[in-house]
């Protein structure tokens, strides 16, 4: 049940119901209960191949992407947790390594993934710290325009 509270929360009340999940061959999404949702929402389900790793590839890059993020979050400690300071539990740090993906430009589509999923980029706090910062001083604009 765990799993379909995720997806509800996590895939269905932010993207919508999807026409197509592809995933490996796991009792979490072969289920009697899955199969049942999957034909009450529309959706097809395809499964991988077994042993056949290009399937899986830009997957598998993502997430050695984020964890090659997480390690140096975590070697630096760059989360606070108001109580007890500064802390090296990864779990605490996704939300904000997420975040960061999430607005990056990527090389291979030029865009961030933000843009194409959703077609816009999220306002992030340094965009509304850089429009303050020309306001407050007026050589900053002249800084920000060289």
């Amino acid at each position: 049940m765990d799993t379909a509270l995720f997806f509800w929360n996590n895939i269905i009340s932010t993207c919508g119901v999807p026409k197509i999940i592809i995933s490996d061959r796991d009792p979490k999404f072969t289920s009697e209960f899955w199969t049942n949702l999957y034909d009450m929402l529309g959706t097809r389900l395809a499964f991988s191949t077994a042993y056949h790793p290009q399937t899986d590839g830009l997957a598998e890059r993502m997430i050695q992407t984020m964890e090659e993020i997480l390690i140096r979050f975590c070697a630096y400690g760059m989360e606070y947790k108001y109580h007890e300071g500064y802390t090296h539990d990864w779990v605490t740090l996704l939300p904000e390594v997420q975040l960061a993906y999430n607005t990056s430009q990527h090389s291979t589509t030029g865009k961030t993934p933000a843009l194409v999923e959703k077609g816009w980029n999220p306002l992030l706090p340094v965009d509304h710290l850089k429009k303050n910062l020309l306001t407050i001083h007026p050589t900053a604009k002249c800084f920000h325009e060289m």
